[in-house]
């Protein structure tokens, strides 16, 4: 009777019956119902979530910044991170002490096809605090962080990937592996679909998750094996053990032993170890979802107070930078007092946006603080304070022939300084007198 209910409804009716709307898709859907979408500031909350994701700062693992959201503008930000199946994406999100807005959380699959759409596919908000999610295949993944309306303040946010499964040999890791996945056998006409891992004769195989075991049997080329199959549908192959210590139908435990290293089946000639592969519609290689990425992140070594303010290049040898890290890309070559927007702040780096636009990430070290002005001019015709230095920005204020004036930084042919009225703006160069 409810199918018949149902059918013939729309999408949207058929998500609202089953409650499979996210966190921020409920918001959206008050904010319509109270007709706010239809006001400027509820459709510029809508681009903002939208526009977000197009210009998402690829960020590196693991990775935490202090950042601001302010609350007088309709403001989302977003990261992108490259994930590989197996791996395990684990955000946690702090606001300020005593904040009592919401924040949204949602993740997102970049398509392989550029006209595709974005994949939602795990979402929280900041009354759960944590959004975790398993990689189900390569990819550059998108995280969304969103306030709702006239909310914000400052945030941390931490991203870390960390493995899916246990190391399934006691008292090893990686570098135990020996032949990796893919690897070429029997002269190309077939890959490796597993991991090779060279242990002691007797060694405990370790259950890499929580499952069930589905098939102990012994063939030629495995040997004696064991299939295990975890919670999340993945069928894990353990080869050429010694011996088993599992029987079929048997709940095993993530640690629990199920065999022991051998060489059985058509490894008798090679050195024990264990073959391990994992399967969900053909095999994939398990190193990601083995492999023990870093989890310590550098503390925040710059100036909390300068995210969301300006800041100058305090050095002829400032470089905008692709990530935080000094082997990363060269963006832009700045000179001295340029002035630079703080969207957050990283390690020892900020997280900036140039007078254009450009995002990036430069050294701390080579900012200042932008308040006292680096030298003063005088104003030998009447100027506009613009808002952006460009020559077709928004007037802010005018200039009288004669004032002078504080200069804060430049940038191509413009000037920042501080207008009569105390109010921070752009001049074209050949204004001021030089």
């Amino acid at each position: 009777m409810l199918l018949l209910g149902v059918t013939g409804c729309s999408e949207e009716r058929l998500r609202e019956v089953f409650d499979h709307y996210t966190p921020h898709e409920r918001y959206e859907r008050r904010l319509r119902d109270a007709g706010l979408d239809q006001t400027a500031l509820g459709r510029d909350w809508t681009a903002a979530a939208r526009e977000a994701l197009h210009a998402a700062v690829p960020v590196p693992v693991p990775y935490q910044e202090r950042s601001y959201l302010d609350p007088n503008e309709a403001a989302a930000s977003a990261y992108r991170v490259s994930i590989r199946r197996g791996q395990r994406l684990e955000v946690a999100f702090e606001s300020e002490p005593d904040s009592s807005y919401r924040v949204f959380l949602d993740l997102f699959l970049t398509p392989n096809r550029p006209d595709a759409p974005l994949r939602r596919l795990a979402s929280a908000d900041s009354l759960d605090r944590t959004l975790e999610y398993l990689a189900q295949r390569d990819g550059d993944y998108l995280l969304r962080i969103q306030p709702e309306l006239l909310r914000g303040g400052r945030y941390a946010v931490t991203i870390l990937v960390r493995p899916s499964l246990r190391f399934p040999v006691l008292g090893h890791d990686t570098t135990a592996i020996r032949s990796r996945y893919g690897a070429q056998r029997d002269g190309g006409r077939r890959q490796h679909e597993g991991l090779d891992i060279f242990a002691p004769r007797g060694t405990p195989v370790l259950a890499a998750a929580d499952g069930v075991v589905r098939s102990t049997r012994s063939n030629n080329l495995g040997g004696n094996v064991v299939w295990l199959r975890d919670t999340y549908g993945r069928a894990h192959y353990y080869a050429h053990l010694d011996r088993r210590a599992v029987s079929r139908g048997q709940r095993v435990r993530t640690g629990d032993t199920i065999g022991f290293v051998g060489n059985s089946g058509n490894a008798r000639t090679t050195p024990t170890h264990l073959h391990f592969g994992i399967y969900q519609r053909g095999s994939f290689d398990p190193y990601p979802a083995l492999f023990e990425y870093p989890t310590t992140v550098a503390a925040f070594a710059g100036d909390p107070d300068v995210i969301g303010r300006l800041v100058r290049i305090n050095s002829d040898r400032a470089r905008v930078r692709a990530l935080p890290t000094t082997t990363a890309p060269v963006l832009a070559s700045l000179p001295r007092h340029t002035p630079l927007h703080v969207t957050a702040g990283s390690g020892a780096w900020y997280r900036v946006a140039t007078p254009h636009g450009t995002p990036g990430f430069v050294a701390a070290d080579f900012t200042e603080p932008i308040e006292s002005p680096v030298r003063r001019e005088r104003v030998t015709a009447g100027a506009s304070l613009l808002t952006d230095p460009v020559p077709t920005a928004i007037a802010l204020d005018t200039v009288a022939p004669g004032t002078e004036i504080g200069v804060l930084g430049a940038y191509d042919d413009f000037l920042l300084v501080q207008g009569p009225r105390g109010r921070t703006g752009w001049l074209t160069l050949d204004e001021p007198s030089r």
